[in-house]
């Protein structure tokens, strides 16, 4: 498995610059086509007009948004115009999570920024909380001050769950160009420590199989929530991008009482790849 095709999401309104140099380098390493790609439509505000001063509104506010997607390629093309391989850009006036998961058929992985904890607009940002619902794709979450992708150090975030097998799954490459791996689970005060062990070993057996070598960790819960511990974990072993399965519990859950996919993708201080 390798990555053929790396897709970047690009916002309007929002620093652009750490997700293009990480999906450039991606595309470097795997000699993989690289697509931009961003949307945008016109929000209508609470209290509207009608008539002609109503269109009026709407035509210029299309021909702003028109102008900002332009000025994103501009981007987008000036970021990877010294870079070898296909490269393309794809635009609309849509829902930028509607349209930016359709146009992910197209590849093998996703690279978004990530997201501040505020309330954001879904008329004018592709959210990765939506991306990796919908995508279908492993995405990879940059936040705006990394400016290269660290693959020395890797903290893989082990949970039983299908969603952290399929993120182990969908890392595989990027794992394989990996120094140090680390697979690590956090267990409950309620597991027996045996069985967490094993199925961590079972992991970094799996990733040997495939030529990757892995340290296989299990650390007790803390008094601290998971994410925090985790993202303290990944600082203890330096890792530069951490591996995960996204809302393995109900996203729903997640939202209304915080959980490790929202920290990682609203307030990790290094990459993150996701799978759902």
């Amino acid at each position: 498995m390798t990555y053929a095709t790396v897709m970047v999401s690009l916002a309007l309104g929002q620093p652009n610059d750490a997700r293009l140099q990480v999906a450039g380098e991606l595309a470097e390493r795997f000699e993989a086509a690289i697509v931009g790609v961003a949307a945008a439509r016109f929000a209508p505000p609470l209290y509207f007009t009608d008539g002609a001063a109503a269109q009026r509104l709407i035509d210029q506010e299309e021909a702003s948004i028109k102008r900002r997607l332009a000025d994103l390629e501009v981007q987008f093309r000036a970021a990877t115009k010294a870079r070898g391989g296909r490269v393309e850009w794809r635009s609309a006036m849509d829902f930028p999570a509607r349209f930016v998961s359709a146009q992910a058929r197209c590849a093998d992985i996703v690279v978004s920024g990530g997201q501040s904890p505020a309330f954001s607009d879904s008329f004018a940002l592709a959210s990765p909380k939506d991306l990796v619902m919908q995508a279908g794709r492993p995405l990879l979450v940059v936040p705006d001050r990394i400016d290269w992708l660290d693959l020395r150090s890797v903290l893989v975030a082990w949970k039983d769950t299908p969603e952290a097998r399929r993120a182990v799954a969908d890392a595989l490459p990027m794992l394989r160009k990996a120094k140090d791996i680390t697979i690590v689970e956090i267990s409950e005060a309620d597991e027996d420590r045996a069985v967490v062990a094993e199925r961590v070993s079972d992991v970094a057996a799996w990733l040997a199989r495939h030529g990757v070598t892995a340290t296989a960790r299990v650390v007790e819960a803390g008094n601290e929530a998971a994410a925090v511990q985790l993202e303290r974990i990944a600082g203890d072993v330096g890792a530069g991008l951490i591996v995960a399965g996204a809302y393995g519990h109900s996203r729903f859950s997640e939202l209304i009482l915080g959980g490790v996919t929202e920290y990682l993708v609203t307030q990790s201080a290094r990459c993150v790849l996701l799978s759902h």
